[in-house]
């Protein structure tokens, strides 16, 4: 781990509570994909250490949101037995939604758009 994918770790456990050495595991693998994929986002010119405390925040919330849906347990949306209609709710659950929103509008100053539109 890198000394910045540390700094999200450290705060994502800290952040996380008790949890078990397992997901403790999975956590830092989390946080390290969490730190990469923020990073790559930047706008040109902007490095992880010009915004380092919301990037570490950002990472962090991001990783625990990954976190939350990585328990498997899809959450079910809506069940019709006419013509059998199944959907699960899709990106975890409520909190999980919450993080990545709050790490996306930390990130917001920083990151490049992700959409661009061009004249026709």
């Amino acid at each position: 781990m890198t000394d910045l994918s540390e700094q999200v770790y450290a705060q994502a456990i800290q952040l996380a509570g008790d949890l078990s050495e397992g997901k403790q595991t999975l956590l830092g693998l989390l946080c390290t994909s969490a730190a990469a994929t923020l990073a790559a986002r930047l706008r040109e010119g902007i490095t992880p250490g010009d915004c380092r405390e919301s990037f570490v925040t950002a990472a962090s919330f991001f990783a625990l949101a990954a976190l939350d849906g990585a328990d498997g347990e899809a959450a079910i949306q809506e069940f019709r037995a006419g013509d059998l209609t199944v959907k699960e709710a899709s990106g975890g659950g409520s909190a999980a939604k919450c993080l990545r929103r709050e790490a996306e509008t930390l990130m917001a100053p920083y990151l490049t758009d992700r959409f661009q539109f061009q004249g026709v």
